[in-house]
């Protein structure tokens, strides 16, 4: 596959608007694919590469390397979906691999990379204001820097839960683990950083 094809690929204009209709079909694509239509496949990857791709940047702050963590993502996908059983969505199948793969390059990071693809803050009043622009850029240095203390698994945990918007749930299945566990990174999370940006409190 071509990298423009795994992760920068639109939903197909057909694609079903309702959510079970969009789980029907993506359970019908696995089953095609897993017998080696590698159309079948296209659809999967045009479909769910965006919402994929959106994922890695929140959690590695690093566009290529998000890029190259959907990529293989895909890549392992498809090799493997012989086996795949149909547990779960192909969906949150692949919200797995991906969270997995992230969780990785965080953890090989030494030290970690800085991130440049926080979600958009919301600007302040006259932000165009020199002081405001200035004040802003150091608010976004901190939280960069207060997220760069949290530990992989915690960061991964505190951003599919507050940025993501997951449930506690979901977050377990994807990462590997109990809600609770989930429950406590998440927890531990908010408190290390709220810690760490006490001054913009």
């Amino acid at each position: 596959m071509r990298r423009s094809e795994t992760v920068t690929g639109n939903p197909p204009p057909d694609e079903p608007s309702d959510v079970e209709g969009v789980r029907s079909d993506d359970t019908l694509m696995t089953e095609r694919a897993a017998e080696g239509d590698e159309d079948a496949f296209a659809v999967l990857v045009r479909r769910h590469a965006p919402s994929l791709l959106r994922l890695a940047a929140r959690l590695l702050g690093d566009r290529a390397e998000a890029e190259d963590a959907v990529q293989e993502a895909f890549v392992g996908a498809w090799r493997s979906l012989p086996e795949f059983q149909g547990r779960s969505s192909f969906g949150t199948w692949m919200y797995r691999i991906v969270t997995n793969r992230c969780l990785n390059v965080l953890r090989a990071r030494r030290p970690q990379a800085p991130l440049n693809e926080l979600p958009d803050l919301p600007a302040p009043a006259h932000s165009t204001a020199p002081d405001r622009i200035t004040e802003g850029r150091a608010a976004l240095h901190d939280v960069q820097e207060a997220l760069s203390t949290l530990s992989p698994e915690q960061r991964i945990c505190w951003t599919l839960r507050t940025l993501d918007g997951r449930s506690y749930a979901f977050i377990a299945k994807a990462v590997g683990i109990s809600e609770q566990a989930v429950r406590a990174r998440v927890f531990r999370a908010r408190r290390q950083l709220t810690h760490s940006m006490g001054a913009w409190q």
